[in-house]
C-alpha cells in the first residue's frame, strides 16, 4: 500500500511531517495554520501559546444545526533510536510504508499521536462541498507535557456543544471516560556538610517502568521508592549512613526503572552487601510475578567531599518509605479500570534541594482533592515543601450521548459493534467539559501503535477508513 498523497488527508499528514513541533515548539506549525485559514479564508484565533482556533461555517442545509467542535494536538514526542543522527528542532520526519501498509518514520517517532487527527482537520476544512455543521477546528499545543495548551484556551473562543476529540483511536471504539490530573512536587532543602568517609552507590535496575496511566495496575516495582527503602532497612545497622547523591526516573507520569543513590559510611563494603541482599531478596520475592528483572547491588564510587547530615538523610528515607504511591483505587463498574493512581515519577537532588515529582490521577476530583491533602498532611511531618502544578480536570463517565449513539449508528450501518472504553491517562476531553458545560463529547481516530516510541506506525487502510466514517458522523450531525 502507497502513502497516496492525493487524499488531502494522508497530504496533509506528509505537509505537516515535514515542520518539527515537539513540546514547545508548536510556533511553526501554529503559524503554518494560520496561513492556511487566511488562504481559505476562515476566521481563526491565535493565542500566546500557539493554540489556534479555525471556523469553518455551516454547509447548504445545515445553518440551524449545533456547532461541533473538532479538536487534535499540534505537539508530538520526540524519540529517536540511539543510531539516529536527526534534529527534532529542524529536521523533516523521514516517512515510509513498510510491506504491510503501516505508515513509519525512519528511525525516529512518527507524530501519529496527534498528526493524524490534525490532519483530518485540515482535509475537513480544505473541502468545500462536505455536508456538515458549522466547525470549530481547534489545534491545541503542549498537550504531551501536561495538556497545557487547552488548559489556556479562552472558553470564550468556543462556541458548541458538541465535541469530537481525535487523539484516541482504535477506528472501531470511542472513549467514554479518562483521568484528571495534578502534579505534586514536594521539596526539601538540604545542607551538605564535608565528609570523610568512603563513598558508594547503590544502583537500582531492571524494572519494567512504564506509563503511570496505562501499567500503574499491574504493581510495578518503583525504583525510587525500592532504593530508599533499601536503604532505610540498612540504616538500622549503618549508623553513620549519609547521603550525597540521589537520581531516579525520567519522567513524572512514567514508573520509574532505575534510581542511583550515593551515600558515604565507614561500614566495610561486605557488611553493606550483605544488608542490600537481604532486602533485595525480600523484594524479588514480592515482584516476582509482575517485575522479575528487579536488581541492586552496591558499587564503590570515587571520594565525594560533601553529604547531607544523618538527620536529614533518615527524614528523606523515611518520607519515601511512608508515602503513597502506586494503584490506589479500581473502578467496581468497569472491569480493569484504575480510578485513582499516584506515581513517583522523578527524585534527584539540584542546588541544595531534594525534589520529588508525583503525578496524581483519577477521573473523580473528589479523589485527587483527598490525594492531594494526604500529602499536604504528610510533608510538614518531613521537612518537606509541597506544591501542586498543572492542575487539568478528568472526565467522567455519562451514560447518555447523543454524539456516542451517531457513531455508533455509522459504525453499525458498516456491520461494526462500536466498543466503549475507558482511560486512566489524561485526554484534553476533561479540559474541554470544564470549559463547557454541557458539552457532549466523543473521541475518534484510526488504528495506530507504538505511540512515543520509535516504533510508533499509523495502519494507512484504517487512517482512511477511520477519515470516511467522521465525514459520515458529521453528516448526521443535522
Amino acid at each position: 500500500m502507497k502513502f497516496d498523497l492525493s487524499k488531502k488527508h494522508c497530504y496533509y499528514f506528509n505537509e505537516i511531517s515535514k515542520i518539527p513541533r515537539g513540546s514547545r515548539n508548536e510556533k511553526a506549525i501554529s503559524d503554518y495554520i494560520v496561513n492556511f485559514a487566511k488562504e481559505h479564508g476562515f476566521t481563526y484565533v491565535q493565542d500566546k501559546v500557539w493554540n489556534v482556533i479555525v471556523n469553518k461555517p455551516a454547509s447548504k442545509g445545515y445553518e440551524k444545526s449545533e456547532p461541533v467542535i473538532l479538536q487534535a494536538h499540534i505537539d508530538m514526542v520526540c524519540e529517536k533510536n540511539k543510531n539516529v543522527e536527526h534534529d527534532f528542532e529542524k529536521d523533516p520526519l523521514e516517512l515510509y510504508v513498510d510491506e504491510e501498509g503501516w505508515l513509519h518514520a525512519k528511525g525516529t517517532t512518527l507524530g501519529a499521536d496527534d498528526g493524524q487527527g490534525v490532519a483530518y482537520m485540515l482535509a475537513i476544512l480544505d473541502d468545500p462541498d462536505l455536508p456538515a455543521p458549522a466547525l470549530q477546528c481547534v489545534f491545541t499545543s503542549m498537550e504531551e507535557i501536561g495538556l497545557l495548551g487547552a488548559i489556556a484556551l479562552d472558553p470564550k473562543d468556543l462556541h458548541a456543544k458538541r465535541y469530537i476529540n481525535l487523539d484516541s483511536g482504535g477506528e472501531n471504539q470511542t472513549c467514554v471516560s479518562c483521568s484528571g490530573g495534578a502534579r505534586a512536587v514536594m521539596s526539601k532543602q538540604l545542607h551538605f556538610k564535608e565528609v570523610d568517609a568512603p563513598a558508594y552507590q547503590l544502583q537500582v535496575r531492571g524494572l519494567k517502568g512504564g506509563h503511570s496511566a496505562g501499567t500503574i495496575h499491574l504493581e510495578r516495582g518503583n525504583s525510587i521508592l525500592l532504593a530508599a527503602r533499601i536503604l532505610e532497612e540498612m540504616s538500622d545497622t549503618v549508623e553513620d549512613l549519609r547521603i550525597a547523591d540521589f537520581n531516579g526516573g525520567l519522567k513524572f507520569n512514567a514508573i520509574p526503572r532505575e534510581a542511583d543513590i550515593t551515600f558515604t559510611t565507614m561500614t566495610p563494603v561486605g557488611d553493606l552487601n550483605e544488608a542490600v541482599k537481604a532486602s533485595a531478596d525480600k523484594i524479588k520475592a514480592e515482584l516476582q510475578f509482575s517485575d522479575e528483572g528487579f536488581s541492586a547491588e552496591i558499587v564503590e564510587v570515587d571520594p565525594v567531599l560533601e553529604a547531607i547530615g544523618k538527620k536529614k538523610t533518615k527524614e528523606i528515607l523515611d518520607f519515601l518509605t511512608v508515602i503513597p504511591n502506586g494503584l490506589l483505587h479500581r473502578s467496581m463498574a468497569i472491569k480493569g479500570l484504575t480510578t485513582a493512581s499516584l506515581n513517583a515519577g522523578v527524585a534527584y537532588i539540584k542546588d541544595g534541594v531534594f525534589y520529588v515529582d508525583d503525578l496524581i490521577r483519577s477521573a473523580a476530583a473528589s479523589h485527587n482533592d483527598t490525594t492531594i491533602r494526604q500529602l499536604e498532611i504528610l510533608c510538614p511531618l518531613f521537612g518537606f515543601d509541597f506544591k501542586v502544578q498543572d492542575r487539568y480536570y478528568g472526565w467522567e463517565y455519562e451514560p447518555k450521548s447523543k454524539l456516542r449513539e451517531i457513531l455508533r449508528k455509522v459504525l453499525k450501518e458498516k456491520g461494526i459493534e462500536m466498543k466503549e472504553e475507558s482511560t486512566h491517562g489524561g485526554l484534553e476531553c476533561g479540559i474541554f467539559k470544564s470549559k463547557i458545560p454541557g458539552l457532549d463529547v466523543i473521541t475518534y481516530g484510526p488504528i495506530s501503535h507504538g505511540e512515543h516510541t520509535p516504533d510508533e506506525r499509523l495502519d494507512l487502510a484504517s487512517f482512511d477508513r477511520a477519515y470516511d466514517n467522521l465525514l459520515a458522523v458529521l453528516k448526521k450531525c443535522k
